[in-house]
C-alpha cells in the first residue's frame, strides 16, 4: 500500500477490524517514511453493479453518491453523518442483493426517498424536489400534501391499534 502522503511503498498496519456489518476490513497504516497514519478500506470485489442513467448512460455503482446527496438533503439537519452512511449502506446492500448487474437511477433514488420520508420532513422535501425534477412550485407542494396525508394515515392507524379494547373486543374511546 503506497502512503497517500509521502508515496512510499511500505506501510505498516497498526489495527484492522471488521467494518460495514462485516461487509469490509478497516484497517489503519502508518507509512515507515513519514509516520503519517491513514485508513484503508478492504472489501470483497463484487461483480460491478451499473446504474442505468435518465439518458440511458450507464456508469458503476457509487455508494459515494447517494452519500453526497443524503448529506445534501440533510445540510443543516439533526441528522448524524453515521445515519446517512448507514442509508447509503443499506440502499447499496439491497439493490445488490437483487442480483441484477444493472439497476436504473431512479429505482435507487426512490430507494432513498422512502428512506428520507421516514426519517425527516424536510430533508425528503429537499431530495424528492431535486430527484424527481420539480419544476413548479405546484409538483413541490403536491408532494408535501402527499407526505401529510400519508403521516395522517399513519397516525390514524397507530391510534386505532394503541386504542383500548373493551369486553366487546371493540376500541373504546
Amino acid at each position: 500500500m503506497h502512503c497517500p502522503y509521502c508515496g512510499h511503498e511500505e506501510t505498516r498496519v497498526l489495527d484492522s477490524r471488521p467494518a460495514e456489518e462485516g461487509a469490509a476490513i478497516r484497517r489503519r497504516r502508518e507509512c515507515v517514511k513519514c509516520t503519517r497514519r491513514f485508513t484503508t478500506y478492504e472489501r470483497v470485489d463484487a461483480t460491478p453493479l451499473m446504474v442505468v442513467k435518465r439518458d440511458g448512460r450507464r456508469e458503476p455503482f457509487d455508494r459515494q453518491k447517494i452519500l453526497t446527496g443524503l448529506v445534501r438533503a440533510c445540510q443543516k439537519r439533526p441528522i448524524s453523518t453515521e445515519t446517512l452512511a448507514q442509508i447509503a449502506l443499506d440502499v447499496e446492500r439491497e439493490i445488490r442483493n437483487l442480483g441484477e448487474h444493472e439497476i436504473s437511477s431512479l429505482e435507487i433514488g426512490e430507494r432513498v426517498i422512502e428512506r428520507l420520508r421516514h426519517l425527516d420532513e424536510v430533508a425528503f422535501v429537499r431530495f424528492a424536489s431535486v430527484y424527481r425534477r420539480v419544476t413548479r412550485l405546484e409538483s413541490l407542494v403536491e408532494e408535501i400534501e402527499s407526505l401529510r396525508a400519508r403521516k395522517q394515515r399513519e397516525e390514524e392507524l397507530r391510534s386505532q391499534v394503541l386504542l383500548p379494547l373493551g369486553e366487546d373486543g371493540e376500541a373504546t374511546e
